[in-house]
């Protein structure tokens, strides 16, 4: 197995905290390139638990299309602000934020007050503008998850008809491209492929933890594929019909045949069925009159069996 090693040669944060990081990864045998960059580029995009906004409650607001008094943004603005919070919830549990601002005052994230297992990325994320002689209540709803929740208006919780959802978008990584360069040629005249990985967060997590709990999603995928055992289940044999069943003596041959066959270890027509008309020929002393009689015999119970053996 080629080894191959893993360097990252940016990082850069950028204003609103979120950061970037770009990653070589090689030297690669010709394909693996591509496998490894479109395998952690879907675990990357869509894989990863995030945390995000997921409801809002504004006081004296029972609807989206309302207008907060003395707030210059309406509601649907203040949900979009507050739905690109960037968030990082250490708790599986809902958390709640809360802020009360009186105005004039421009409302930022760093106005909300979470529990000490919620950072606020993005501090200087703007929610609101309140004017002067106006106040802005305000509480966050915080959750983890994974991917992209839409909300259900069928199953929304009718008894709390103050608080505004959200459609939630858990996904920590914002954006990847990979490019893949050719390196040096290998012995042998195989071409070697260098995978080259840009991983851009919001900031909730560092794009080389991001990488890292990627690669062990996958892992975790593959691993029961690399012991798998396949256990052949015995074949069940089919049940024997009922004429099948029927003994020899119920076909009424003549004494002859009976005695031929009895000789030959034929017991029952389930017996017969293994025989063509060849095989009934070459049993000792048994003709082809007693052949015929033993053909029409089974034919009365309707059962065939074939003239020869290759046509069985």
């Amino acid at each position: 197995m080629l080894q191959y090693q893993i360097d990252r040669i940016e990082h850069q944060v950028a204003e609103d905290r979120a950061q970037s990081g770009v990653f070589l990864i090689g030297p690669l045998e010709r394909g693996q390139a591509t496998t490894l960059g479109n395998a952690l580029r879907r675990v990357l995009m869509g894989g990863l638990e995030g945390s995000a906004v997921t409801a809002i409650r504004i006081a004296g607001v029972n609807h989206e299309y309302a207008t907060v008094p003395g707030v210059r943004e309406d509601v649907l603005d203040i949900l979009l602000n507050c739905k690109q919070l960037s968030v990082n919830s250490r708790s599986p549990e809902l958390e709640i934020g809360r802020l009360v601002v009186a105005g004039p005052a421009e409302v930022t994230a760093n106005d909300l007050q979470f529990s000490s297992q919620v950072q606020v990325v993005d501090g200087n994320r703007p929610i609101a503008t309140v004017a002067d002689g106006f106040s802005l209540e305000l509480e966050v709803h915080v959750e983890r998850g994974v991917g992209y929740r839409p909300v259900d208006r069928h199953n929304e919780d009718t008894s709390a008809i103050d608080l505004l959802q959200i459609d939630a978008v858990f996904m920590p990584v914002i954006r990847v491209n990979f490019t893949i360069d050719e390196t040096a040629v290998a012995e042998g005249g195989s071409a070697r492929e260098r995978l080259r990985m840009e991983v851009v967060t919001d900031g909730s997590i560092t794009p080389d933890d991001a990488l890292a709990q990627s690669a062990n999603h996958l892992i975790e995928l593959f691993q029961p594929l690399a012991t798998v055992t396949l256990v052949e289940e015995p074949g069940v044999e089919p049940e024997p019909s009922a004429e099948a069943q029927i003994p020899l003596e119920e076909l009424n041959l003549s004494v002859r045949a009976y005695n031929c066959l009895k000789r030959a270890q034929v017991n029952s027509v389930s017996d017969l069925m293994g025989f063509s008309y060849e095989d009934l020929l070459e049993i000792k002393n048994f003709g082809s009159k007693s052949a015929d009689e033993v053909i029409e015999a089974l034919e009365r119970i309707g059962i065939s069996i074939p003239q020869s053996r290759t046509s069985a």
